[in-house]
């Protein structure tokens, strides 16, 4: 565990949250007295990519809407 001072973390917040992201936990002393300890969250998960292309083609099977920006929003929520 790492550890830093109160004015580590008020002066050099970008290096400590640093540590923090790539997992490291860090106990914050105050005049040598550890008082918190800040850890990351929880390992982050990443979401499998969109495939943006097929899903506009299953919205929209007939190809892109004719008109403006309202003709779309209408034909979209189904106001056509």
């Amino acid at each position: 565990m790492k550890t830093a001072t109160v004015a580590d973390l008020r002066n050099n917040f970008a290096s400590l949250s640093k540590w923090i992201y790539d997992g490291a936990a860090v106990t914050i002393t105050k005049r040598g007295v550890p008082f918190a300890t800040i850890t990351p969250v929880r390992a982050r998960k990443t979401a499998p990519p969109i495939d943006r292309l097929s899903r506009l083609r299953k919205m929209f099977p007939s190809g892109p809407v004719k008109g403006d920006a309202q003709d779309v929003m209408d034909y979209d929520r189904g106001d056509t």
